[in-house]
């Protein structure tokens, strides 16, 4: 049975148990009647909106039916999503009404982004589509252009995509389009953002958290969205959750969730309902941002919720061969396949097309009738396809000198708690265009200092109510990057820190957002943006006290997978270098930039200045802990990221006791891409260059944070390939001690020396004669050190002290063990 069978059309829900009386939460007031001319307008534009949409799906001539449909007007593949439609153009012919009547600043966010006829279709009729898209013009030509086009490698893809005028949400992935909303309005007091959200996405877990997201709103300082619920009942072969919960139920989810809750759902009159009801949920958002906005703010306040009744794919025929179409999911994508080659199914479509009386619609030239242009706001800017936050409202933030907070070359310091205080400043100068969103975890990231002088804009809590914030704390990752997805594309700015393993939970949200990013990039109207910037601590080197499960670098390959002129992925080996990118990440426009960095204090190589041409370069020699500055040396040992560089340091200097005769050269890589091949990436090094550093034919070692597969991707197809090794976490770990987790990976300075001794014994003899006892010697040190921390439960006291390079000889500590 491939779909669910059903006895009727837009079958209600079955009742349930609550008891009647919690329908008293639900709002209710008495619908007044529209007049003749705004209700005339609402319906004249969404049969002009669905006559389009429908035939955006269908029709390949013929566009204005002034003939008899013959197959060869259909489409050779029918392609798009009907079901969603209907209520898309509802919502949207009611916005223009609230714009115009009340000067709005609006976006309008659709969670079924497979709805994209519906919203080109209304795009079109108000001349959003013409004004960034010349071919798409108001009138019979531009109109063919729209619906012959739609669905094809020539027009616009079936989902609402960055190509989309007034779109900053694509909707592919469903989940997201509500907490895109909440990050949208941050910062933006006076506007609004409606977002329908789908009865197949409510079932989603990011959804099920984003109505928690009004608690993270200030009224004082933000603005509001507009939650509307479209309950059309089905998803592609069966019922919805919500679809199949009654009114009682509906209610009390959304009282509990601190709404107000109106349910729309008179078919007889729908744009009464609906108009009233948006009236009501506007006066709603006025009433709780004055009393905020005027010493006044109501703790708890119940922001309103729509619950959008209408039947799946309204309008469609309502059998086709038999089976149940309108009101059932047979209606979500192409309710009539066969109109191609099926007289009947092609009949069907032509009365259903007719229907909307296409003839009252559009003049003789293709334009609009003026009841429908009655509806639409005069002032472009005010039109939801030409909102300048949508697409043109980069707010440049203004950076405090990241010199002034570094740290003296040869200190210890914390990444995080250094960058801190930078970002603290940063929040200070840039009051209402920077936030940072993290999951519950900035002290523990020990970026504490940015609460110096801003707080957590948390206002279901007593304690931060109407305090604003620049940060928002959630224990949802999926709330994280919604919120810096809206803040972001609505022209602000925004950081992500995380415990580097759960960075993943968003993956796919990433990729998506990527995905947009790059063909915002290709049109024509949308201009720059801020890069969004991760910052990925906590990571996998020092979660020894949280287990295997806390131990997962994968996000590192999943940003290396985007697009080059997207990717940048940077591991700064101290807190100079780490504050230098993240300066310059947070200058950066339209990238999805990735830090890793440690939380613990750590040796500081570089002074400001050293970091900063060593950041601008991406990969440089390091000379003080190479052997005669690193010429003509014997084997080439890279670090890349800050514990794993440590290690490659600590075996120079073990090296220099060990094998006197050998020469070497230490590398730090930072910019992960320039390892790829010149002209992979804008940062890849030239053949020459890489050659210069890493030398053209000498064995190198790469120490690695991530795994070991990222490193090899990079570098396919640079010649020579053979003479590198790489070693990064291989997936073990448990609870231990730092050190062992070095250990049990591989990665620590016995394993980096000896692939230094193996590959330096290819050419000096000295080193090849005594390889065997050097690196038996060097397993005898791995076995004594974990015997010691399984003895003890914690590494040797001064495992972590930083050698000293002073003149030839370093100054390096022996293990001391006894056989």
């Amino acid at each position: 049975m491939p779909g669910e069978v059903i006895d009727r059309p837009n079958p209600p829900p079955a009742p349930s148990n609550l008891p009647d009386d919690v329908l008293s939460l639900a709002v209710k007031f008495e619908k007044s009647k529209l007049d003749e001319s705004t209700y005339d307008g609402l319906t004249h534009f969404r049969r002009a909106a669905n006559y389009i949409a429908a035939a955006m799906i269908f029709l390949y001539d013929n566009v204005l039916l002034e003939r008899d449909l013959e197959f060869k007007d259909i489409k050779p593949r029918l392609l798009g999503h009907w079901g969603t439609c209907p209520g898309l153009t509802l919502v949207y012919s009611h916005l223009n009404l609230l714009i115009t009547k009340y000067d709005l600043d609006m976006i309008y966010i659709v969670g079924p982004g497979h709805g994209a006829p519906a919203i080109l279709a209304s795009l079109w009729l108000e001349g959003s589509l013409e004004r960034f898209y010349p071919q798409y013009t108001r009138n019979r030509e531009g109109l063919y252009n729209l619906i012959t086009k739609f669905s094809t490698p020539s027009g616009f893809p079936s989902h609402v995509s960055a190509e989309t005028p007034g779109a900053i949400h694509e909707g592919g992935e469903l989940g997201y389009a509500l907490a895109v909303s909440f990050g949208a309005v941050m910062d933006k007091p006076e506007l609004i953002v409606t977002c329908v959200v789908g009865d197949g996405e409510a079932e989603t877990g990011p959804t099920a958290t984003a109505w928690h997201g009004y608690k993270y709103i200030d009224p004082k300082e933000s603005g509001a969205v507009i939650p509307i619920v479209h309950v059309n009942g089905f998803k592609i072969s069966e019922r919805t959750i919500y679809g199949c919960m009654d009114n009682k139920e509906i209610v009390s989810l959304f009282s509990g969730y601190g709404y107000q809750c109106r349910i729309v759902e008179d078919l007889e009159d729908i744009d009464a309902d609906l108009g009233n009801a948006m009236e009501w949920a506007l006066s709603e958002i006025r009433r709780i941002q004055n009393a905020a906005r005027t010493g006044s703010p109501i703790m708890k306040p119940r922001w309103p919720v729509l619950i959008m009744r209408t039947p799946k794919g309204w309008g469609a025929p309502q059998k086709v061969k038999g089976e149940i179409m309108e009101g059932s999911f047979r209606a979500h994508q192409v309710p009539l396949m066969a109109a191609k080659t099926d007289e009947g199914e092609l009949k069907q479509l032509q009365d259903w097309l007719e229907s909307y009386k296409p003839k009252e619609l559009f003049t003789e030239d293709g334009d609009i009738s003026k009841t429908i242009a009655s509806i639409i706001p005069k002032t472009n800017g005010k039109k939801l396809g030409q909102q300048i936050d949508t697409y043109g409202s980069h707010q440049v933030l203004k950076l405090p000198d990241w010199q002034k907070f570094a740290v003296k070359k040869g200190d210890q310091a914390s990444c995080m708690s250094t960058v801190g205080e930078f970002l603290d400043q940063t929040f200070v100068d840039n009051p209402r265009s920077i936030r940072m969103f993290s999951p519950d975890e900035l002290i523990s990231n020990k970026l504490d200092a940015v609460l110096r002088h801003t707080g957590r804009d948390f206002q279901w809590d007593q304690f931060s109510n109407a305090q604003g914030g620049r940060v928002v704390e959630i224990l949802s990752e999926h709330m994280c990057q919604g919120f810096m997805q809206g803040y972001t594309l609505t022209g602000r700015t925004a950081l992500f820190p995380s415990y580097e393993s759960f960075l993943g939970i968003i993956q796919t949200m990433m990729v998506q957002y990527s995905k947009f990013n790059k063909m915002s990039r290709e049109t024509n109207f949308r201009k720059d943006i801020s890069s969004i910037n991760y910052i990925e601590t906590s990571t996998w080197t020092r979660q020894e006290h949280n287990g295997f499960s806390h131990q997962n670098p994968a996000f590192i390959g999943a940003v290396l997978n985007l697009k080059p002129l997207v990717a940048r992925v940077y591991l700064p080996p101290d807190a100079n270098t780490f504050l230098s990118t993240v300066a310059h990440c947070l200058r950066s426009v339209n990238y999805v930039n990735l830090m890793v960095g440690s939380k613990q204090p750590a040796p500081v190589y570089l002074s400001a200045e050293e970091a900063e041409s060593h950041c601008r370069a991406g990969a440089s020699v390091w000379k003080f802990a190479s052997t005669d500055d690193g010429l003509d040396p014997d084997v080439v040992i890279v670090g890349i990221g800050p514990e794993l560089t440590f290690e490659v340091i600590e075996a120079a200097a073990m090296l220099r006791k060990l094998a006197p005769s050998l020469r070497l050269r230490v590398v730090n890589v930072t910019d992960l891409m320039v390892l790829e091949l010149e002209g992979s990436h804008p940062h890849s090094l030239s053949h020459d260059d890489f050659d210069a550093m890493f030398t053209a034919e000498k064995p190198i070692h790469f120490n690695y944070h991530g795994y070991a597969k990222d490193i090899k991707a990079l570098l396919f197809g640079r010649p020579n390939l053979q003479r590198i090794s790489v070693q990064g976490y291989n997936e073990e770990g448990s609870t231990t001690t730092p050190f062992d987790m070095m250990l049990r990976n591989q990665v620590s300075r016995y394993h980096v020396a000896q692939a230094a001794l193996k590959g330096a014994a290819i050419r000096n003899e000295k080193v090849r004669v005594d390889l065997h006892k050097l690196h038996t010697g060097l397993l005898h040190q791995i076995s004594k050190t974990q015997e010691y921390i399984m003895a003890t439960g914690k590494d040797l006291d001064n495992i972590y002290d930083t050698p000293s390079f002073g003149g030839k000889e370093s100054v390096h500590r022996d293990i001391g063990y006894a056989d």
